[in-house]
């Protein structure tokens, strides 16, 4: 079993998202549109504040927005580019009622559409490559995993089996063919062993399957080569609090692997995306003692420290940590 940072501490779960309420490479580009909410290019600050139920966002060309949205503890952050305008839209998925709710940043309309059941696990990504961020959920079911995603491109349904329910979720464009792919991480006998990750790639089918990281590293996905293909990437946690974080990426323009000691343990949640606006995902966390983000910028490999947000604050970003 995982733990997870959220606003109360650390707990166990199944589910690897927490809950509370100019280079043209698709991987990257997909995920950092659904933090980019100027449009810039460059994912934005953002966090959610439980005792309020409001958005902040520190735009990376300026200023700031603040938008009451969601419900703590029955809502799970899913932000993404839901109307296909390169912005991200404020998007939630209620558990008790299995309704995605978001706010389209293209005409400022609301909407609201029943997909899933309480148990589920949201998993909104681009799923047919049409530019939009497809609806979509996990349910784990019996000994099984089952993936159901409503297309935006034409409306159509898709129920998949892939994966055990004892699995946890990792989708990203690992094959480069502009849609994203099932993927899994499948924890060995203990929590040391070594994990395995199971990719049903969309361009043809084809399985891969990749022995990395332990069963207890945090999957991290992102482009942090840059070559438009999401790379295997996981954090590992020290044995101590405060102790590093350790970041194991195995880059698929080359196949090697590499360590970056970034975060501390006990912390900090990892909020990986591109805020530089180079089309790599840069390595970064949020730290909740005292609300400060810290990036490793890809670009130059300098150091950004934004004081943004509170202890109790989501940093909204970490829903892309499984």
């Amino acid at each position: 079993m995982k733990t997870f940072l959220t606003i109360s501490g650390k707990f166990s779960a199944i589910f690897a998202i927490a809950l509370i309420t100019t280079i043209s490479t698709f991987a990257q580009v997909t995920l950092r549109n659904a933090l980019d909410t100027d449009g810039d290019k460059k994912a934005d600050f953002t966090i959610f504040r439980s005792t309020n139920s409001v958005w902040y966002t520190l735009k990376s060309g300026g200023g700031a927005s603040y938008q009451t949205f969601g419900i703590p503890n029955e809502d799970y952050m899913t932000p993404g580019d839901y109307d296909g305008d390169g912005k991200g839209d404020i998007a939630v998925w209620r558990d008790t009622n299995g309704v995605w709710y978001r706010l389209n940043s293209s005409n400022n309309t609301f909407t609201a559409m029943q997909f899933g059941i309480t148990g589920d696990e949201p998993i909104a990504r681009d799923y047919d490559g049409d530019g939009k961020t497809d609806l979509a959920v996990v349910r784990r079911t019996n000994t099984s995993m089952i993936w159901y995603v409503l297309r935006s491109s034409d409306g159509g349904f898709s129920g998949t089996q892939f994966g055990l329910a004892s699995d946890y979720t990792a989708p990203g464009d690992y094959d480069g063919d502009k849609k994203f792919d099932f993927a899994i991480q499948r924890p060995g006998s203990t929590q040391t062993s070594q994990g395995t990750f199971y990719i049903q790639k969309s361009s043809d089918n084809g399985l891969i399957v990749t022995g990395f990281g332990f069963s207890n590293d945090l999957v991290v996905p992102g482009d942090y080569d840059g070559d438009g293909k999401t790379d295997i990437a996981v954090v590992r946690e020290g044995e101590t609090p405060n102790s590093n974080l350790v970041w194991y990426i195995l880059k698929s323009s080359d196949g090697n692997a590499t360590a970056e000691s970034f975060g501390l343990t006990g912390a900090d949640l990892n909020v990986q995306n591109d805020y530089d606006g180079d089309g790599k995902t840069d390595i970064a966390v949020w730290r909740d003692a005292d609300g400060l983000f810290y990036v490793l910028r890809s670009s130059d490999r300098g150091l950004t420290v934004v004081q943004w947000g509170a202890s109790g604050d989501f940093p909204v970003a970490s829903y892309d940590t499984h």
